[in-house]
């Protein structure tokens, strides 16, 4: 099958999804779920814990076999009205778009898998797997990076930096999937133990003591903006840095040098690889 051709069948899949989603036999039903039930019911089926729970391993394949009940789950999402989302408290709304973007990022992977390497495999020539707008949610269609952020890492609304080990882009490099929804009423305990359980990874972050430096994902060189916001007194990413020495270094020397924010600061390079657990 060639390229072109592939590109054409993604656009028609995820088209026919968007429709499928915004139709009116998925009228909004009274009452949302806010525990996400079940999207918890299909993360704890298919999300495995990895290197002692700092990372996960989506298993696509049984999302795949699943795909009925996560469309029904992706519906629920897509019912739900503007006037009702901003009738919720902040925490809701977060929790809400969290869980939609990674519901939906497994969507998107599974309108190729198997025959797929990574995310970005279902991108085009001029336009990223995030851009297009085939997503029916708050009574339009957005796109994944219209979600992440226009949406929850918009100004003034959330403020959040640990939104970026919370949502998941279906690779290796990204924080964890997790593996039950989030939840307003646990949203800041869940958000916390995404971001030591992504802080703990010595694949993804760590202190070179050969070379006296941090080394820390490249989530951090993409996003640093938003770990200079203030969010709990924190304003620049030594400052975030510094809550993680004990995860991040060994010896107590070092871990002083991170906490007083004396060592220089190099990135990564970001794994694109998918995150199956095949």
């Amino acid at each position: 099958m060639t390229t072109l051709t592939r590109r054409n069948l993604l656009g028609l899949t995820l088209a026919a999804t968007a429709s499928v989603l915004a139709s009116p036999a998925h009228a909004q039903s009274p009452g949302f779920d806010h525990n996400h039930a079940a999207w918890t019911a299909l993360l704890r089926k298919h999300v495995r814990l990895v290197r002692g729970g700092q990372a996960t391993q989506a298993a696509y394949a049984g999302f795949k076999a699943d795909r009925a009940a996560l469309k029904v789950y992706l519906a629920s999402l897509s019912a739900v009205t503007p006037a009702t989302f901003g009738g919720w408290s902040r925490a809701e709304r977060q929790a809400f778009l969290t869980n939609a973007y990674n519901a939906f990022t497994v969507e998107l992977i599974l309108t190729r898998y198997p025959d797929l390497k990574s995310i970005k495999d279902l991108g085009q020539l001029l336009s990223s797997p995030w851009k297009p707008k085939w997503i029916a949610l708050l009574g339009t269609q957005v796109s994944l990076d219209d979600i992440e952020h226009a949406m929850l890492r918009k100004r003034g609304d959330y403020d959040d930096p640990r939104v970026h080990f919370a949502v998941n882009c279906a690779s290796i490099g990204c924080p964890a999937l997790r593996e039950e929804a989030f939840m307003a009423s646990r949203l800041d305990a869940q958000m916390d133990e995404q971001t030591l359980r992504f802080m703990s990874d010595r694949t993804r972050n760590r202190f070179n003591a050969q070379r006296g430096r941090l080394e820390l994902s490249k989530i951090f060189d993409w996003y640093g903006e938003d770990f200079r916001l203030g969010h709990r007194g924190i304003a620049s990413l030594p400052a975030f840095a510094a809550r993680y020495a004990d995860q991040l270094a060994d010896t107590p020397a070092d871990r002083e040098r991170i906490r007083a924010a004396s060592v220089d600061i190099a990135f990564s390079d970001y794994d694109w690889a998918l995150n199956d657990a095949r």
